[in-house]
């Protein structure tokens, strides 16, 4: 270990950079860590929707999209291309970090986030921005403040005082909400490219995952003092939720195209299920990537989508049984989702990969989830939306969004053994050659030597 380098174990109490080894913390006093491969990997663009009280809303490329479902209210667009610019003066520590000096974006929505209240909405995009939003009694941005790195997700405290931001490079950043003009604190770290982020109810815990299949459950107060892990994912950990109605649970969703229940704070697993197995028609992916799970306001259902997969598969939780999940059933999409959502009434919102319908909602009757395709709130929106399908078309046909997280794995044992067995059979060749042609050498001098007794 480096001299300046100081080992303080697991709770040590400092302000200064951080990074993992181990069980143990290490912490440079003059400068941060230096970046794994995670620090040159880019982020992509997405189309999502969710919901801010009644207000339905989508991100799609550069925009971020409100449409009152309940109102003829006019729609809020947001448009990142025409946003405030990043001022030339401010300069990035990327260069202190080893990296690139600047990295030049195309405005296009990152992520997105929406309070608890409903009240607030934040969103960052490809060109750093972090965007604070107040939609009541009307849409107002508050700020637009800049990070360091592009961000990954984003999250609300459960006071709505602050918001929580992870980045590209593993850190978490902390921004206030009641000084909306204030720059981000570095919180916390890992040694890898955050994916998700989720907070206990009670704001107690903080919950990361990142991209070498670790879940880290730490003090939101003190985040160097590190509560447990929930470890079992054999891929990147791609979707966190703590499911309504059971604050000590958490659900994680992964690129090994599992799903896996947690009691976080001790870090045991309850339970795993492999999608794959669940799924009616079987999937041409080998293992399809969860990119998001979502639990209903009442607590009774969760929805999983998969990346690129045309089904969602529903659960439910009870707190009673000996099987915490449950599989309930599994919807069909006509088209894959994009991503998903339920609203304040318990049903789910679906965005599609479809000009003629990108929008349905589903309501469970009885057994079943039924397409609500004449509901009044669907068609109001759907209206309001029209405008925006191109673009919405033009960022659904970007790449998989998680196809360069998964790990190559590379085998060298099998080539340097097949190389060390044609090293050994062109030495045998060599020596059968060199032996065969000793012998020739020896047969000639013998019969030379013959010939010359004879002779004489």
């Amino acid at each position: 270990m480096r001299s300046d380098w100081l080992g303080l174990g697991n709770n040590c109490k400092t302000s200064q950079s951080r990074v993992e080894w181990g069980g143990l913390c290490l912490c440079h006093p003059r400068k941060s860590p230096p970046r794994g491969p995670s620090s040159q990997i880019h982020t992509t663009a997405m189309a999502a929707v969710g919901f801010c009280g009644e207000w339905c809303i989508f991100t799609c490329d550069k925009k971020l999209i409100a449409i009152h479902t309940k109102q003829a209210r006019e729609p809020f667009v947001f448009d990142c291309s025409t946003a405030e610019k990043k001022p030339k003066h401010a300069k990035e520590d990327n260069i202190s970090d080893g990296g690139a000096s600047e990295e030049t974006g195309s405005d296009k929505v990152l992520a997105f986030t929406v309070s608890t209240s409903g009240k607030l909405v934040a969103l960052t995009d490809d060109s750093k921005r972090l965007v604070l939003f107040r939609c009541e009694p009307s849409w107002q941005c508050i700020s637009i403040r800049w990070v360091v790195r592009r961000c990954t997700s984003l999250m609300f405290s459960q006071a709505e005082d602050k918001l929580l931001v992870t980045d590209k490079s593993g850190d978490v950043y902390s921004f206030s909400v009641v000084e909306p003009q204030r720059d981000g604190e570095l919180k916390m770290g890992h040694l890898s490219m955050l994916l998700a982020l989720s907070l206990s109810p009670d704001d107690k815990y903080i919950i990361t995952a990142d991209r070498d299949e670790k879940i880290r459950v730490s003090h939101l107060r003190s985040p160097y003092n590190i509560q447990s892990f929930c470890l079992g994912h054999q891929q990147f950990v791609s979707a966190l939720l703590v499911p309504s109605g059971h604050p000590n649970w958490l659900l994680s969703g992964s690129g090994d195209g599992t799903m896996k229940l947690w009691e976080y704070e001790s870090g045991r697993k309850l339970q795993s299920w492999d999608l794959k197995e669940l799924a009616e028609t079987p999937s041409k992916q080998k293992n399809p990537t969860v990119c998001r799970i979502a639990s209903s306001p009442d607590a009774r259902h969760v929805a999983v989508q998969c990346e690129r997969v045309s089904t969602v598969q529903f659960f439910t939780l009870d707190q009673e049984g000996e099987d915490k999940l449950v599989p309930h059933s599994s919807l069909s999409l006509p088209h894959c989702p994009l991503d998903m959502t339920f609203d304040p009434e318990g049903r789910l919102w679906v965005l599609m990969d479809s000009s003629d319908a990108p929008l349905q909602i589903y309501t469970h009757k009885q057994d079943f989830w039924e397409c609500d395709a004449e509901s009044p709130e669907l068609n109001r929106v759907t209206e309001a939306f029209k405008p925006h399908w191109e673009t919405l078309e033009a960022s659904a046909r970007t790449d998989s969004r998680f196809e360069h997280l998964y790990k190559v794995s590379f085998d060298n044992v099998t080539a340097y053994l097949q190389k060390k067995q044609q090293r050994v059979e062109e030495q045998q060749l060599k020596r059968g050659m060199a032996q065969k042609a000793n012998g020739n050498k020896k047969a000639k001098k013998e019969m030379s030597g013959a010939v010359t007794r004879s002779s004489t």
